[in-house]
């Protein structure tokens, strides 16, 4: 099998089904995952959260964080040279933000820090917790470049279940898997 060419193809279908969905479903879930991680932080109480810009539909969760800015503080994924980890800025509210790499918005001030707890979009996913993203290979360079690695939840739809991702030895397992509808974290499936 050509794990490149199936990852390929399997994007392009998760993509098409993400833009398939209407705004209001993605809202709504968008919602449901918020209060996954409400849950989350309420019983762990991490110091920084790293984000995401929201692309090609993925849950959007800034107005999740522009409501919790007051106790969490956020910062962004920031590509600052290809095939490099990522570094996270800090993203006070309010603050000015500007095109980055891919047209992706970044804080507009450089201030490199580590996050207690990185979210990250998903393209797919699978029960074993790998994740299948955008196929730049930013986000497991910067978790293989950690040598304390912070607790990683994955976020997306829980219609972009797949059966394997077919991990290859670079693909690190995320902590939890959250969608709308249930978690999946070390040992359990929560609905």
């Amino acid at each position: 099998m050509d794990i490149v060419a199936w990852r390929r193809e399997t994007r392009a279908v998760r993509y098409a089904l993400r833009e398939a969905m209407t705004a209001e479903q993605r809202h709504d879930a968008a919602r449901k995952i918020a209060a996954g991680l409400d849950r989350y932080c309420a019983d762990h109480k991490p110091g920084r959260i790293g984000l995401y810009w929201p692309i090609k539909h993925e849950p959007n969760l800034f107005a999740w964080a522009r409501e919790r800015s007051i106790e969490l503080q956020f910062c962004l994924p920031v590509v600052v040279a290809r095939g490099q980890p990522l570094e996270y800025w800090p993203c006070p509210s309010g603050d000015a933000m500007r095109s980055g790499v891919w047209g992706i918005q970044v804080p507009s001030h450089r201030d490199v820090v580590m996050p207690n707890l990185m979210i990250a979009p998903l393209v797919g996913f699978d029960r074993a917790r790998y994740r299948l993203g955008n196929g730049g290979g930013y986000f497991d360079r910067t978790l293989a470049s950690l040598v304390d690695r912070p607790f990683v939840i994955g976020v997306g739809y829980s219609c972009r279940e797949l059966a394997t991702i077919h991990p290859k030895p670079h693909d690190i397992p995320m902590n939890m898997i959250l969608t709308e509808r249930s978690r999946w974290n070390r040992t359990s499936l929560t609905p």
